[in-house]
């Protein structure tokens, strides 16, 4: 009877300490399966001048599929170690996202502080991402990639992550929060293709303010594939790209800075976004590289309703305005602006699936100036384009 006694005082002591270590460290895997079929209704077949309509099955139209791991051990004192290492792909062909990268969308490792805040070093979001885009369209309880702004010239839908990243993010403030990040160029050239960024967001019941900064230093001309913002794991032709539609962006030099304001009444949520974005020493629009330049005004206004506790609706429009400095090595005219209506409803089946259903609609202004919407599967051969998709979204 004592050895009974004793050995289940041992199995309950044993249960007790596994108990204790599993709620002391976690790690969860999850992820993300975004599937639909698109449609648009002019995009070019290799004639600038010639363009058809385009039918596709899809994979993360509203939001990049992806999987990782999610992980926290407490260390005590109010102290934790932290790590996230998430992919992207490519749901049709089960191929790799962000150039072929195991872990491209994000990989990190830092401590975490209830006090303070959690720094982590890796490959990372910069502020802008962070603080500013929850505000806009681009966020993913909302259009998410589908809604990003004219060839994701300010970054709200993270077209550029940053490797070798430092960053920083603090604890609540009553409602006030800050952050910042640098990221290195991990080469002798220390100031080339290297990034930081630095913001701020508030939050005080109904109302939301955010700003945040962000600057990329790179070469329009040269390739280091160990840098901050490389986009592919091979060398890449050009450090600072923005892939919309088919369409980059290269620059030496890029600056953005944005700021966002949003009031909630009721189930209504209304929102105002500026960002402005530089682009210095870029060919862009037939400029000269050497001396040209692009200045981007990002004007943005949503309404995201929930009509049910399952069906929200919602609607944006961004007028984007670019302003070209430099010697033209075409007869570009006028300058390109760009106004783009978009609206999405929501249907959640069930906690973790939702269907969706969203049309966008983007007319571009200026002479020589095409259509060139985000996920549209290329330019417009016009000034006009259309794109409509369906698709089903699950979490796990």
């Amino acid at each position: 009877m004592i050895m009974k006694k004793f050995c289940i005082a041992v199995a309950v002591n044993t249960a007790l300490a596994a108990s204790a270590a599993n709620a002391q460290s976690s790690v969860t895997l999850y992820g993300l399966l975004d599937a639909g079929i698109a449609y648009t209704n002019n995009v070019q077949n290799g004639v600038p001048s010639q363009g058809s309509g385009r039918v596709a099955v899809t994979s993360g139209n509203l939001s990049g599929s992806r999987f990782g791991l999610r992980g926290a051990e407490d260390l005590g004192g109010g102290l934790s170690a932290v790590f996230v290492l998430e992919s992207g792909y490519n749901l049709n062909n089960g191929a790799l996202g962000q150039g072929g990268r195991l872990f491209g969308r994000q990989a990190y490792v830092g401590l975490s502080s209830n006090q303070y805040g959690t720094i982590t070093m890796g490959r990372q979001y910069d502020s802008m991402v962070d603080f500013v885009a929850p505000l806009s369209g681009t966020a993913g309880t909302f259009g998410d990639s589908g809604f990003a702004h004219v060839y994701d010239n300010d970054n709200l839908q993270h077209s550029v992550r940053f490797s070798n990243s430092v960053k920083f993010s603090s604890d609540d403030y009553a409602g006030f929060k800050f952050g910042g990040m640098y990221a290195f160029s991990n080469s002798t050239s220390f100031t080339v293709d290297r990034a930081y960024s630095v913001g701020a967001s508030y939050s005080n019941r109904a109302l939301r303010l955010a700003a945040a900064y962000l600057q990329i230093n790179g070469s329009a001309a040269a390739s280091n594939p160990a840098g901050a913002v490389n986009q592919s794991v091979a060398a890449d032709p050009s450090e600072l790209k923005s892939t919309a539609g088919g369409g980059n962006l290269s620059a030496d030099v890029q600056r953005t800075v944005g700021a966002g304001i949003g009031y909630t009444f009721g189930p209504a949520a209304v929102n105002f976004v500026y960002t402005h974005s530089q682009y210095q020493n870029t060919s862009a629009f037939g400029l000269t590289a050497s001396n040209g330049s692009v200045h981007f005004d990002n004007y943005e206004l949503n309404v995201k309703y929930a009509l049910t506790p399952t069906l929200s609706l919602g609607l944006m429009d961004t007028y984007t305005h670019a302003h070209l400095n430099g010697t033209s090595k075409s007869n570009v005219g006028s300058e390109p602006k760009w106004n783009q209506i978009n609206a999405i409803a929501r249907y959640s089946l069930w906690k973790r699936t939702e269907l969706y259903a969203e049309a966008m609609y983007q007319h571009a202004i200026g002479n020589q100036n095409t259509a060139v919407m985000y996920n549209a599967g290329g330019f417009s051969a016009t000034n006009n384009q259309v794109m409509g998709a369906v698709g089903m979204l699950t979490r796990f």
